[in-house]
């Protein structure tokens, strides 16, 4: 369109796209799927990018009754990851004139009950973690513009997801502890149905399969300090030789790996490295300090609260995954010396 004329309007779009304007408003407003064929959206889309069409926010806010307000459904609060992650997010929607409300799922994970007598008339779009994805059917928060935090890209209810990249980070963890010489490895797994869980324990079995004479042992725990405890001591009294790297999913798993090792007169890192993965706060409360990936959880809510905004004005969110590293700390040395 030429410099100085007229803003495109959502008619100049159905007329680009062939369909009716009930039809743009529908896939712009990301309420399209089973009234609009996928093809006939796409097509939408690409005449709204190409004509540089953007909706009339402060119109359709009016007309619509939009509360210019995101859910941000997580599970129940018990690290600072997600209370980071909300910190971000708000950052971000408080910049472009929307709030955040903070819906930690009471069961940590699996439904919830509505917040809202009706959840579509009070927000305009959710963000969730797939630990929590199940809360969404419960508040029809999969009706809305939606977007996935750690979640699987090919089977997201949401129109757009955002990821950290895990899969690196556990190849980190895993090369750091292969070069110092380990070879028989536990995994203390979070015993959670979700997708953030199973890639870990795939990126490990991967890695550690590239590796000629390592042993892979799983052990699964609920993310808590006595879980862990418990399912680690189990482990290490179980028949065969001990393992000499202890990968845990979670921080709070770590804590109980290194009780269930004081237990069993193990000395961390002497006979046994443990590993995390988050980087909280108590990571170096504990001692000797731990060696863990490090999350940035605030850049994450940033990210996700990005992506809502782009999908509820129809455009790309940004794509990649956000980097993670690992901090080596005192919890890992090389393995004590086989026994004769």
């Amino acid at each position: 369109m030429a410099r100085g004329s007229t803003r495109p309007t959502s008619r100049d779009v159905a007329q680009a796209a062939g369909v009716s304007q009930a039809a743009v408003s529908l896939v712009l407003g990301d309420k399209w799927r089973g009234r609009v064929s996928e093809p006939t959206a796409q097509r939408v889309r690409d005449a709204a990018r190409r004509l540089g069409y953007r909706p009339n926010l402060a119109a359709r806010n009016l007309r619509l009754g939009r509360t210019r307000t995101v859910l941000l459904v997580v599970p129940a609060l018990t690290t600072e990851f997600f209370a980071e992650v909300y910190t971000g997010a708000a950052r971000v929607a408080a910049q472009h004139g929307f709030g955040v409300v903070l819906y930690p799922s009471p069961e940590g994970v699996g439904p919830a009950r509505d917040p809202f007598a009706s959840a579509q008339a009070a927000l305009d779009g959710v963000i969730a973690s797939s630990m929590a994805a199940d809360a969404l059917t419960a508040i029809r928060g999969d009706q809305l513009p939606l977007v996935m935090l750690d979640s699987d890209p090919e089977g997201s209810l949401g129109a757009a997801t955002v990821n950290l990249d895990i899969t690196d980070g556990i190849r980190q963890v895993a090369d750091h502890l292969l070069a110092l010489g380990h070879r028989r490895f536990l995994h203390l797994a979070a015993d959670v149905p979700s997708w953030t869980f199973e890639i870990r324990a795939r990126a490990l079995a991967a890695r550690l399969a590239d590796t000629p004479g390592t042993t892979l042992r799983t052990a699964r725990a609920p993310i808590s300090v006595d879980g862990a405890l418990a399912a680690t001591e189990t482990a290490l009294a179980a028949p065969g030789p001990r393992p000499t790297a202890l990968v845990c999913d979670d921080d709070k798993l770590a804590v109980g790996a290194y009780k269930a090792a004081r237990r069993a007169g193990l000395r961390v890192p002497d006979d046994l490295s443990v590993t995390g993965l988050d980087d909280l706060g108590l990571a170096t409360a504990i001692d000797p300090e731990l060696t863990t990936v490090r999350l940035d959880a605030e850049l994450f809510g940033e990210r996700g609260m990005r992506a809502l905004l782009a999908v509820m004005e129809g455009r790309t969110p940004e794509e990649g995954d956000i980097p993670v590293h690992l901090v080596v700390r005192g919890s890992t040395a090389p393995p004590p010396p086989p026994h004769d």
